[in-house]
C-alpha cells in the first residue's frame, strides 16, 4: 500500500479535478502490475494496473489507496474491471467519500466473491486526497493560506515593497504548492500593488491552475498580467454592465456574488469553485483578504515561509482582523509540520476547533 500511495503522488499536479489514486497488483510475492491516475478523462490507475499485469492479475491481490469506482464517468467502472480480471484480494485504503461511489465499489468487489478489507493507511490515503475530501464532504475546496514573513510576522514595509523577503529555494518550494492547486486566490489590492502572473513557473507541470481574484469593486486592470496564460475568474459584487464586459471582451469571467459593505460572500465562492470541480486553493494575498477568509472561517490550512529579518512595527503585518481582548478569543493553531528551506523557515499549521 505504501508502493501505491507513492505512485498516487505522481498526479499530485495533474489529477484534478479527480482523486490521486495509485494500485499495486500482487501475486505470489511478487508485484505483476502498478499504476497511477494521471488526468481526468484518462485511465484510473486499476485499468492501468491490470493492463501491466494481464493474465497474472487472477488470483491475485489489489492494492488501491481509493476505493475502486462503480460508476460510469468518462471511463468504465473500475471495480467491474477488477472482478473481469479475477483478482482473488482487495486492499484499500479508504472509501471513496464521494456519494456516487461510497461503499457500491466495495460492494461489487465482495458480491463478486472478492476478499475486501479497507483501512489500511487510511490517513495517508486521505491526506494525499485531502481537497477532494473537502469537496466531497463539505461542498467546498481545502483552502491551504501562503504567507511569506518575517521573523516578526511582517508581510512588506510600511510603503508596500515586498519582493522579496524570502530567498529562492523558498520561493521554488511555493510553486509547489501553487502546482498541486486547482486555483489560486488573490485580492486586487494584491493586482494592484505587485501586477502578479500567478503561473507555476519554479517546477515541471502541464497544468495551470485556474486564477481567482476578489475585486469587489471591478478595478481589475485590462493590461494586468493575471489577464495572460491560465483563466482567470473575478469574482465581485459589482454589476456595473459595462465594466463587466470589458472584462470579458478581454476573455476573463466575471462571477458577481452577494456583497455587504463592500465584501463578496467568500463562503459563497468557495462552494462556487467546489461546484467546478476545485480540489484544492491556495491563498497568496495580504492581510485584507488573509483576514477577510479567517473570519469567513473557510481556511483549512496556513503556510508560513519566515525569513531571517525583521522589519519593525511600522510594516504591514499578515492578517487583517478585529482587536481581540481576551485569550479565549484567540484563534489557536496545530503545527503539522516544520522546517528550513534554504535561509527561510516553513510551517505548517491548520485551524484548531475553538472549544
Amino acid at each position: 500500500m505504501a508502493q501505491a500511495l507513492r505512485l498516487a503522488e505522481r498526479g499530485l499536479y495533474t489529477a484534478t479535478p479527480n482523486p490521486r489514486v495509485g494500485c499495486v497488483i500482487v501475486r505470489e510475492g511478487s508485484v505483476v502490475g502498478e499504476g497511477w491516475h494521471e488526468r481526468a478523462g484518462e485511465p484510473h490507475a486499476e485499468i492501468h494496473a491490470l493492463q501491466q499485469a494481464g493474465e497474472r492479475a487472477r488470483g491475485a491481490t489489489a492494492y488501491v489507496t481509493l476505493e475502486p469506482c462503480s460508476h460510469h464517468g468518462r471511463t468504465p467502472p473500475c471495480a467491474d474491471a477488477l472482478v473481469k480480471a479475477g483478482v482473488a484480494r482487495a486492499v484499500v485504503a479508504m472509501q471513496d467519500p464521494n456519494p456516487l461511489v461510497s461503499g457500491a465499489g466495495l460492494k461489487i468487489l465482495a458480491d463478486a466473491g472478492i476478499q475486501v478489507e479497507c483501512g489500511l493507511l487510511e490517513q495517508a490515503a486521505s491526506e494525499l486526497n485531502i481537497g477532494f475530501v473537502s469537496r466531497m464532504r463539505h461542498g467546498r475546496p481545502w483552502l491551504r493560506l501562503k504567507v511569506a514573513a518575517t521573523l516578526d510576522g511582517k508581510t512588506a514595509l510600511g510603503n508596500g515593497i515586498s519582493q522579496w523577503i524570502t530567498g529562492p529555494d523558498a520561493r521554488r518550494d511555493a510553486h509547489r504548492w501553487r502546482a498541486r492547486s486547482c486555483a489560486m486566490l488573490t485580492g486586487i489590492g494584491t493586482v494592484l500593488a505587485d501586477d502578479p502572473s500567478f503561473n507555476v513557473r519554479e517546477i515541471e507541470t502541464s497544468r495551470q491552475p485556474l486564477k481567482v481574484v476578489v475585486d469587489a469593486n471591478l478595478s481589475m486592470p485590462l493590461d494586468a498580467k493575471m489577464l495572460s496564460g491560465a483563466p482567470l475568474l473575478v469574482a465581485t459584487g459589482c454589476d456595473e454592465e459595462d465594466r463587466i464586459q470589458a472584462l470579458r471582451a478581454a476573455g476573463v469571467e466575471v462571477l458577481v456574488l452577494p456583497a455587504q459593505h463592500g465584501q463578496i460572500d467568500l463562503a459563497r465562492l468557495l462552494r462556487e469553485l467546489g461546484q467546478r470541480g476545485c480540489n484544492e486553493i491556495t491563498v497568496e494575498a495580504g492581510k485584507v483578504l488573509n483576514g477577510a477568509l479567517l473570519q469567513a472561517g473557510v481556511v483549512d490550512e496556513l503556510v508560513f515561509y519566515l525569513a531571517p529579518m525583521l522589519f519593525g512595527d511600522k510594516a504591514r503585518g499578515m492578517f487583517g482582523l478585529p482587536d481581540i481582548e481576551a485569550m479565549d478569543q484567540r484563534q489557536e493553531l496545530e503545527i503539522r509540520d516544520l522546517r528550513v528551506v534554504g535561509q527561510d523557515m516553513r510551517i505548517v499549521a491548520r485551524l484548531k476547533e475553538k472549544s
